[in-house]
């Protein structure tokens, strides 16, 4: 959906929202005092350290500095994208997306086709226990070594010969024969009426990131009608470019994935997690999109490719990493796995066992080996013209890399490799930022950085501490680190005096100021060691130091233009009047 959600917006559903709520139904919270603690759900402890204060509307973890507002807490615990994880907090609201492009998105607009989907899965799965020729579909999944419990886990399904068995159950369940063909369940026929896109398959559910099931998959029981393995056609709810097969549940067994293996099929995820390999996933009948690898990215640090060893393997792992090169940077790693020739991740989990799949999967190829493998086997590394040629062909690719450090250390492992000088490959070594594009950090210094700090902290705790101060214009001519983002958060909250910390942090980073918003959740997230009783009269004690260092500040540059003889007559008069009006020297 185009258009950028306006920031207005996401101040006014973080003040519906509340944090207690939005947390405590994934973690459960035990109140203590005015605010609620569990054991942090970002990393394993034995003695709670994760708070949650709803006056602040923020979280924090003592343990890990995990911290955020109930948007950051859904993008880091369901691994959401910023806009995914507003559209979730917006649909639990009931409220509407206004987009500033003039489209407005609804979280429900498809709930429908949801329900019509489950309901189909639950079809599905009955008809696997129940129907007379299911044991046709019990053999076969036998045949492939899975147990009941397998099936179970990923909630396997049977669907039975003939023409019109879902729909016609689905109409008699209040589902209409338009949302049918919304859902891509059933094919209307040319001559008038539909049949069931699923006959005689094995059914497996597809599940997005929030566990709803938005198509299906399924494997031809025998008979020559249509292709072995068979997807839902594209529709409202399901994208084949951007799902993938066993994420929903791989995120499920276990919280905190360390790295995801990329499989082919439906029947190898099945496979995998019933020998205890439970991070496996698999795209659904294409080659590994751009939208793919963001979502895996989003979910851990690390990519694991499993491809037959074969040609056409090859060819797939090459087109995988043609493209991951726009997304790869410095913290993301893709690896590359090469079965041995017959096997399939099926047969050989079952041959060697957890262990020793897993122990592949650890001394998978590096993304850096398998590139200049691949492109040093197919010219002659022992000439110049052969290196030369190396060059020729990793540069265009190199050049869709990030700048950064990744690209950079490629770009030298690549003239380290052609035995030429890195000054050679020109941009590719260029690492990014200029120092002119770096961004405001709050340092630690005497003085004012540390008051400047200490007056940004104290609205983030207290946002209604801005109306203790009504002329805000005494800081002008101030000239410190940080008094920008002092300035905008005070034009802030004059005008939305109602925003909590964890709304004032969003607000940031709905903008696409990501590190500023980074900067201001610590520094909400550090203890203020000042009484609650006490935060007024600090705070306006911090301003008032800021207007000393901004008359200190005048005052050295009026002496200094008194002492070279160039001070105007109305600058000796305000040095003057600075000098006995008992300025602190």
């Amino acid at each position: 959906m185009s258009g950028r959600i306006p920031t207005s917006f996401i101040d006014e559903l973080l003040v519906r929202v509340d944090i207690v709520d939005v947390i405590d139904s994934r973690v459960q919270l035990k109140k203590t005092g005015r605010e609620y603690q569990a054991c942090c759900p970002f990393h394993n402890e034995k003695t709670p350290s994760f708070t949650v204060s709803p006056d602040k509307q923020f979280y924090h973890c003592f343990g890990c500095g995990a911290h955020g507002s109930a948007l950051g807490f859904l993008m880091e615990y369901e691994h959401l994208g910023f806009v995914e994880a507003v559209e979730e907090l917006a649909a639990g609201a009931s409220m509407e997306i206004p987009r500033e492009a003039g489209q407005v998105f609804s979280g429900q607009s498809h709930h429908d086709l949801y329900a019509v989907m489950e309901k189909a899965a639950q079809f599905y799965r009955q008809q696997l226990k129940q129907h007379e020729q299911a044991s046709r579909a019990a053999e076969y999944l036998k045949g492939r070594g899975l147990t009941g419990e397998a099936a179970a886990a990923f909630e396997l399904g049977f669907a039975p010969p003939g023409w019109n068995n879902l729909g016609a159950y689905l109409l008699t369940q209040g589902v209409s024969e338009t949302q049918l063909v919304q859902a891509g369940l059933i094919v209307k026929k040319d001559s008038g009426g539909y049949y069931d896109r699923f006959r005689e398959r094995i059914m497996f559910p597809i599940r997005d990131r929030r566990g709803r099931v938005v198509a299906f998959g399924g494997r031809q029981l025998g008979g020559d009608d249509g292709p072995k393995y068979l997807n839902s056609a594209e529709t409202a709810i399901f994208h084949k470019g951007r799902e993938l097969y066993g994420l929903f549940q791989a995120r499920k067994a276990e919280r905190k994935l360390e790295r995801l293996l990329v499989v082919e099929g439906y029947m190898d995820v099945v496979a995998l997690a019933q020998f205890d390999v439970r991070n496996a996933v698999a795209t659904l009948g294409t080659a590994t999109t751009h939208d793919h690898l963001e979502r895996l990215f989003r979910v851990v640090p690390q990519i694991v490719f499993c491809f037959d060893g074969d040609r056409a393997g090859r060819q797939a792992a090459w087109r995988a990493l043609e493209n991951a090169l726009p997304i790869l940077s410095e913290g993301r790693q893709i690896n590359f796995m090469f079965l041995p020739d017959g096997e399939d991740p099926d047969t050989l989990v079952r041959k060697e066992g957890k262990d020793g799949f897993e122990a592949r999967v650890t001394d998978a190829t590096s993304f850096s080996d398998y590139f200049f493998g691949e492109l040093s086997a197919v010219v002659d590394m022992a000439s110049i013209d052969g290196r030369a040629r190396l060059v020729e062909q990793a540069r265009p690719l190199l050049e869709k890399l990030p700048k950064g450090v990744f690209r950079h250390m490629m770009a030298a492992r690549l003239a380290e490799i052609a035995k030429v000088d890195a000054g050679a490959l020109g941009g590719l070594m260029a690492t990014g930022r200029s120092p002119s594009q770096a961004p405001f950090r709050p340092v630690s210094v005497k003085g004012a950085p540390s008051t400047m700090r200490q007056a940004i902290q104290l609205l983030l705790h207290r946002p209604v501490l801005i109306a203790h101060i009504t002329d805000w214009s005494i800081l002008q001519g101030l000239e410190q680190p940080g008094l920008s983002l002092l300035q905008e958060l005070v034009e802030l909250l004059q005008q939305n005096p109602q925003l909590s910390c964890g709304a004032i942090v969003e607000h940031w980073r709905a903008q696409g100021k990501n590190e500023e918003a980074g900067h201001l959740a610590r520094l909400a997230s550090q203890q203020l060691m000042v009484p609650e009783d006490g935060l007024e009269t600090e705070f306006v004690a911090v301003v008032k130091q800021l207007v000393a260092l901004k008359d200190e500040q005048r005052w050295e540059y009026l002496q200094s233009r008194v002492q070279l003889g160039s001070a105007s007559d109305a600058e000796k008069s305000e040095y003057s009047a600075l000098s006995s009006g008992g300025r602190q020297r």
